[in-house]
């Protein structure tokens, strides 16, 4: 990269987070909030904090969700985008925005739907200085763990020498994941074919294994991956508990837990047990209680509701056939 350039980057985006159903029926991964901040709100500010200006994004699940919200943002990114008419693969999405890297210069690339605190900044030293063609972020997980993830071996000089994706714990190699945080060359694009389906752990990484070609740099603070409900939820927590340093709102604390709120009003008489995140514009009556619940915006509580661990989204005819309903709520309910 030249002195005088600033490094690019893509935020994958594209994906339509069926395991996060009900949610994602009415938003796209990357706009699920954590304490009321969209996820991929959290990644782009990261991305601008080591240097990044201009970002692009494969789109296609909802993609103009996406694109209405950052076409214009104040968040000092210069925001671009593709719309895929059909999905292409992780690498596949990434050859549809070739035109807007540089040739010769190295970028970055992130998942949408990824909570993270990773040092990027040190993981494109750690890429400039190896002359690999990719560095992906990877993380020691606990070993029992391991068959959930695409797991990665290296040697002693931190290049991945086999994958093994999602594998027994048995025959697990490693208890290093890839965490979906990438910076490549412009030389990647040599290895992913125009027009067809293509993933990199497929098909894109096994091409450079022998070559050694992919390096590594760790991720030793807060990463996770949200990709279901528990893991949702789980984040949510995380940030409340200090596991996981973001910014967000003020959180209140009450006598018998916490809560963040947007501009919604609550009743004098609302109780607040555990962690919660209560969204904007929402409508609760009186003598609610919550308890460790993630209330999305313009969501309705009825007055003497009683939810315990509940994820509450507006009501929605298709949203109430997924989800489980209170006879105390007109939002649908996921446990």
């Amino acid at each position: 990269m030249n002195k005088n350039s600033k490094i690019k980057a893509m935020v994958m985006a594209a994906g339509m987070g069926s395991r996060l159903e009900p949610i994602t029926l009415r938003m796209p991964k990357p706009l699920i909030h954590i304490m009321n901040v969209p996820i991929m709100d959290i990644i782009l500010t990261q991305l601008h904090d080591v240097g990044v200006e201009d970002v692009i994004s494969n789109t296609y699940y909802l993609a103009d969700k996406i694109i209405d919200r950052y076409k214009k943002n104040n968040l000092g990114i210069n925001f671009n985008y593709i719309k895929e008419v059909e999905l292409s693969g992780t690498a596949g999405g990434v050859k549809k925005c070739q035109h807007f890297f540089d040739e010769g210069e190295d970028f970055i690339v992130m998942s949408g739907d990824i909570l993270t605190t990773a040092d990027i900044k040190k993981g494109i030293e750690i890429h400039k200085k190896s002359n690999a063609i990719a560095t992906i972020g990877v993380k020691e997980i606990p070993h029992e763990m391991v068959s959930h993830f695409g797991v990665v071996v290296r040697d002693e000089n931190g290049f991945i020498t086999e994958f093994q994706e999602k594998p027994s714990v048995g025959e697990a190699k490693s208890n290093l994941i890839n965490t979906g945080i990438y910076i490549f060359n412009y030389k990647i694009f040599d290895y992913i074919p125009e027009g067809q389906f293509y993933d990199f752990a497929k098909n894109v990484f096994p091409k450079l294994l022998d070559a050694k070609l992919i390096n590594t740099f760790d991720v030793d603070t807060y990463w996770n991956d949200i990709g279901t409900i528990e893991q949702y939820k789980q984040s949510v927590q995380d940030v409340f508990n200090g596991v996981c340093k973001i910014k967000h709102d003020e959180i209140v604390e009450t006598n018998l837990g916490s809560y963040i709120c947007g501009n919604t009003k609550l009743p004098h008489n609302i109780r607040i047990v555990g962690n919660n995140v209560i969204g904007n514009n929402c409508k609760i009556g009186e003598y609610v209680m919550l308890d460790n619940c993630i209330v999305f915006d313009n969501a309705e509580i009825k007055s003497g509701a009683e939810l315990v661990n509940c994820i509450v989204l507006p009501g929605q005819k298709e949203l109430s056939l997924r989800g489980k309903m209170s006879s105390k709520t007109s939002s649908a309910l996921v446990v």
